[in-house]
């Protein structure tokens, strides 16, 4: 298992925490808009927390490869009244945002967490807003946004380069006046990453390198095209129907020290992040036979 850390406003199970997905958007690649009334993207998150997320994740802008961007207006329209009810209800939310004004609005709603997939690349103001909220904030590898993010997916060592820019981003994010401890790395997979060169897998094969820079890994493959590409037979699985898949990534990031896997399908990995932990530790977290509860954050 990873060193451990603990993050401001997030839980601390002693194991891999779930975060759960809401895309409240028309266009996700992998609900296709199932959750883009605010009721029903409140009800989805709510039942994700019953299922055993720890965090649930906001986002109302696509970031699949060769999405345009919604503007700001729209994106705060989607998501604040999702981030403020689920805050309500107790849930530690996260918002899944690259702007920071949709960030503050967020957090003044009860986000506790903010998940940039442009590592402060794309809104030179999220330093400073990370920096006065005192919020913890997911940096993940990003080199461009997601109309051309795979014309940049070329490496000569992908992990080192990955490692190196993600430290860059830390320590000019830490220079703008960012609390390390606030910082939570997210080595971008599928994002400026080819399925056919198998980046992602490198990623994940060596992700306890990424625990040299000293901060909370955060894996996100969940429904990704390079774990469709794997299970082509003959031609690529849905994303949908990646989700055993899935699971497997979870129990192997788990098991190799990730702070938290960022999903879709919550139950099988909330199961998955419980066996690591009990496989790491000889089953010296259960009581009396009994395994950790779902705990259901404050529901």
């Amino acid at each position: 298992m990873g060193p451990k850390h603990t993050l401001p406003g997030l839980p601390d199970r002693g194991r891999c925490l779930v975060m759960g997905v809401v895309n409240v958007t028309p266009d996700s690649f992998s609900d296709g808009g199932a959750w883009f009334d605010p009721g029903r993207a409140i009800e989805h998150g709510t039942r994700l927390v019953e299922e055993g997320a720890d965090i649930v994740d906001v986002g109302g802008e696509s970031t699949r490869p060769g999405a345009q961007r919604v503007s700001a207006e729209e994106e705060l329209r989607r998501v604040e009244p999702v981030v403020r009810e689920l805050a309500a209800r107790g849930v530690a939310v996260s918002v899944d945002t690259m702007r920071a004004e949709v960030a503050e609005r967020a957090v003044e709603a009860g986000a506790v967490l903010v998940n940039d997939v442009s590592g402060g690349m794309a809104d030179p103001a999220m330093a400073r807003l990370v920096a006065s909220s005192g919020v913890a904030y997911v940096l993940m590898h990003w080199r461009g946004h997601s109309h051309d993010m795979q014309s940049r997916a070329v490496y000569t060592d992908v992990v080192q380069e990955v490692l190196d820019e993600l430290r860059d981003r830390m320590e000019a994010m830490i220079s703008a006046g960012v609390d390390p401890g606030q910082i939570v790395l997210d080595p971008g997979l599928g994002f400026s990453k080819r399925p056919e060169q198998a980046h992602n897998w490198a990623l994940l094969h060596d992700l306890e390198r990424f625990h040299e820079l000293g901060r909370p890994v955060l894996v996100a493959g969940s429904r990704k095209r390079f774990l469709s590409r794997l299970l082509s037979d003959p031609k690529e699985r849905p994303f949908t129907e990646c989700d055993a898949a899935t699971a497997a990534v979870t129990t192997l990031s788990a098991d190799r020290g990730a702070w938290a896997v960022r999903v879709h399908d919550v139950r099988p990995n909330a199961d998955a992040v419980r066996v690591a932990a009990a496989w790491s530790d000889g089953g010296a977290r259960l009581d009396e036979g009994r395994a950790e509860p779902m705990d259901r954050g404050g529901l």
